[in-house]
């Protein structure tokens, strides 16, 4: 790279550009099933879960601040799709799980991932690789 400064040199704005567009077409495919989509990345870190996940684990998961998540978690309880409630065991902890509701609305996502897919355009090995390079600048990032 013999110009650091040149726009279609950089690393960062074809990563940004990418994730952007497919935020859109993840919304646009959301939009019928009423959540946006950070509500369906809740969603499937919870579908994934055999159990309550804790604010904190949600947050983990997801790379979000209690700040960010919070609001998202109180749209998902008003809309009926979590319940939010202390631990028991440790009344600091939040502990948030599916309603019947959320749980139905599994059905309704199952084909977005495909639909996705297919708007992208790349095979499955294509695909892993790069979620393969993507989860490894995000742990050398997040690590520093």
């Amino acid at each position: 790279m013999d110009r650091p400064l040149e726009l279609d040199d950089q690393l960062c704005f074809p990563l940004y550009a990418a994730a952007r567009a497919v935020t859109r077409a993840y919304s646009q495919l959301l939009a019928d099933a009423g959540l946006t989509y950070p509500q369906y990345l809740v969603l499937l870190a919870l579908w994934s879960s055999e159990s309550p996940l804790s604010v904190g684990e949600l947050g983990e998961r997801l790379h979000l601040d209690s700040g960010t998540l919070t609001p998202l978690l109180k749209r998902l309880e008003t809309a009926g799709h979590v319940t939010r409630r202390r631990d028991p065991a440790d009344e600091r902890r939040v502990l948030i799980a599916l309603t019947g509701s959320g749980e139905a609305l599994r059905g309704v996502a199952a084909e977005i991932p495909a639909e996705v897919g297919a708007m992208v355009g790349i095979d499955v090995g294509q695909a892993e690789v790069l979620k393969g390079l993507l989860t490894t600048i995000i742990d050398r990032l997040e690590s520093r």
